[in-house]
């Protein structure tokens, strides 16, 4: 079977900087519905279209096409204690706009002097990368995760 829309696609991957350094690999197969959910970078969705189970790409992406251009004015300074005093570089945490009740992802970037610096961008934003895939299998996608818009796990509704 070909990969095409509201297909359930099981690959391995590992992504490179541009020196060829790994920056991220899967430990298990990762498993997406593909077609336009959003659960794949658009490029690599894109490189992936028509594959078939043994089959691999390779896709060096723009950091707009992967995880954006780093964004300056999603770093933030702030007093350490606004934060929970369990505070340590590398935690996440998620916050809310009260007016737009949109939601922001933070991780902790340096706490010096009474200071806690966070950043909103995504680890990788700002770099080019390679993303190279084998493709381990596809199958149709169940009408309940098509309309879900996303894979279930192996047995069934794992959300």
């Amino acid at each position: 079977m070909k990969i095409t829309q509201n297909t359930a696609v099981t690959l391995n991957y590992t992504m490179f900087n541009m020196d060829g350094e790994v920056i991220d690999k899967n430990h298990e197969p990762i498993v997406y519905l593909h077609g336009g959910y959003d659960n794949i970078l658009p490029a690599v969705e894109a490189a992936l279209e028509g594959k078939a189970a043994g089959e691999t790409v390779m896709v060096s992406m723009a950091p707009d096409e992967a995880f954006g251009e780093f964004d300056a004015e999603l770093l933030r300074e702030e007093e350490i204690g606004l934060f929970p005093p369990d505070i340590e570089v590398g935690l996440m945490f998620e916050t809310r706009d009260p007016e737009t009740e949109e939601t922001f992802q933070f991780r902790v970037t340096a706490i010096d002097s009474g200071r806690v610096t966070v950043d909103g961008n995504h680890p990788l934003a700002g770099m080019s990368i390679r993303f190279e895939a084998t493709v381990l299998d596809v199958r149709a996608a169940t009408e309940e995760e098509v309309a879900h818009g996303h894979v279930h796990g192996e047995h069934g509704h794992d959300h």
